[in-house]
């Protein structure tokens, strides 16, 4: 049911229209004119208005002026004895969502109040709906204003028109993604579908077919015929990420399609033509991959027309206060949870951790702080170790890149002592007596290297909730390295 005012100077034209729109369900109020109908809208919510096109004083075209000055976003049908083109397009033009001659023929009027109703519901969907698309976008804004933020906006801004593909290299948790759909909303193909493939993380099996799709019946298990990467980002743009994880063989069909626009699904014989733009993400050093033959040298030239390095965190520590507070606000608006700020002396910790997870880690951390902290004012003690990982000597700010922890411990130990900077910072033979404020130390002290390489490894797998490649990337050792420990001695390859 919808509140409708009527305008019109007529009794029996305003009956016609009252008893139409009762037996239509709706809630008429009528007025005889432009004052006593502003009247009713000053004291009435309205969804819709009828009104007539001439009245005495003030007529049905300066009344929507008068509306629309007004700020009331009520969409208007317009009467008229004198049925007219003129009359139709001026309606129109001031305005009006749908225009009625005389005499008002109830069946008529119905179905152009339904109509306009239908609009009015469809627009504040739209509204709503890219209301929404703002807020996602938000959330996937870049943060930041240090200056290799600023270099790499810049060549997003550059880059965003044209069809070149662009190469994105930087560490885990940098943010890769957020760049490329940057890349993809400031480029023509921003109304495009914008497809993300993770190189990295489909079974070899299957990588062939998530890109260029498959025919039924092409391997077992094949029921029907499915649609690849490419077909679904036709005319917009396809991120693959982790590309330095592709088999070679797929990156001779992936150069192909990228210098023809053209494929065929496995088991297919038909050509198809796409128009793809191509973003590529990795981790690793590409151009050092494709030198040393685990990465084809024509791609990587075809991927990097545009090369962008993603700066790591730690070399951006201005930007990690921007940061913080942004998750921490959305943590707190998500749980209900009343934030009154980040203590300075927190975000000087945040600065001086060298981030080895990035962003992402920032992000967990912040998240974890805020949901288990009662203080509103988000403190130091927020950060502890045991709760967030964050080891004693990162807080006093370890270069991430100094040698491993494992490595600093094997040597120390085997050498009888604890090497400067090492779990801590306490000096080079220091005793547990030295730091009696870090059990840690304590506990290694009292081992000997295996056994504090166990105590290490299981800290730190615990700390990333048995996440290996993290809790590698905490040590300072390959996943391959920490798996070969995890198996036991006399099993290690490298």
């Amino acid at each position: 049911m919808a509140t409708i005012l009527y305008v019109d100077d007529e009794p029996a034209v305003g009956l016609i229209v009252d008893d139409t729109l009762r037996r239509a369900g709706h809630e008429p109020v009528g007025a005889r004119n432009v004052p006593e109908a502003l009247h009713v809208l000053a004291r009435t919510p309205v969804d819709l208005i009828v009104s007539d096109y001439r009245m005495p004083g003030i007529t049905g075209l300066e009344f929507l002026s008068m509306l629309q000055r007004e700020g009331y976003d009520i969409p208007v049908i317009m009467l008229t004895g004198y049925a007219s083109i003129e009359h139709a397009v001026a309606s129109i033009k001031a305005g009006a969502v749908d225009y009625i001659t005389k005499p008002v023929r109830p069946q008529q009027l119905e179905l152009a109040v339904e109509q306009a109703l239908e609009f009015v519901r469809l627009k504040r969907e739209n509204e709503m709906l890219r209301t929404e698309v703002m807020a996602i976008r938000s959330e996937r804004q870049i943060v930041g204003d240090s200056p290799a933020i600023r270099r790499a906006l810049q060549t997003v801004a550059m880059a965003a028109p044209t069809r070149a593909t662009v190469l994105l290299q930087g560490e885990s948790g940098t943010g890769k993604e957020l760049f490329a759909r940057a890349i993809h909303e400031q480029s023509d193909r921003r109304e495009r579908p914008f497809i993300t493939l993770n190189c990295a993380a489909l079974p070899e099996g299957l990588i062939e077919s998530a890109l260029f799709g498959h025919e039924k019946g092409a391997f077992t298990g094949a029921i029907k015929r499915v649609e690849g990467a490419f077909e679904r980002a036709n005319r917009g743009t396809l991120l693959l990420d982790e590309i330095s994880e592709m088999r070679l063989d797929l990156q001779a069909k992936l150069l192909r399609v990228l210098q023809e626009q053209e494929f065929e699904r496995v088991g297919g014989t038909s050509p198809i033509k796409v128009d793809v733009r191509i973003i590529a993400t990795t981790n690793r050093d590409l151009a050092r991959e494709a030198a040393e033959g685990r990465f084809r040298q024509d791609l990587y030239y075809r991927l990097s027309v545009i090369p962008m390095s993603i700066p790591a965190l730690r070399e951006r520590p201005e930007d990690i206060p921007l940061l913080a507070y942004r998750f921490a606000l959305r943590t707190a608006e998500e749980t209900g949870k009343r934030l009154d700020g980040i203590a300075p002396e927190t975000l000087a910790i945040l600065q001086r951790y060298p981030w080895p997870g990035n962003v992402r880690e920032l992000q967990h951390v912040i998240e974890r702080a805020v949901i288990l902290s009662p203080d509103p004012m988000l403190p130091p003690h927020a950060l502890e170790a045991d709760r967030f990982g964050l080891t004693h000597a990162s807080a006093v700010g370890r270069a991430i890149d100094g040698p491993s922890p494992l490595r600093l411990l094997s040597a120390a130990m085997a050498a009888g002592g604890m090497p400067n900077g090492a779990l801590g910072g306490a000096p080079n033979g220091a005793g547990p007596d030295a730091a009696p404020d870090d059990p840690m130390r304590v506990v290694l002290h009292s081992l000997d290297v295996n056994e504090a390489e166990k105590v290490l490894i299981a800290r730190a797998l615990e700390v990333t909730k048995d996440n290996r490649t993290r809790a590698a990337e905490l040590l300072g050792i390959s996943v391959r390295t920490l798996r070969n420990k995890l198996n036991g001695p006399g099993r290690e390859s490298d």
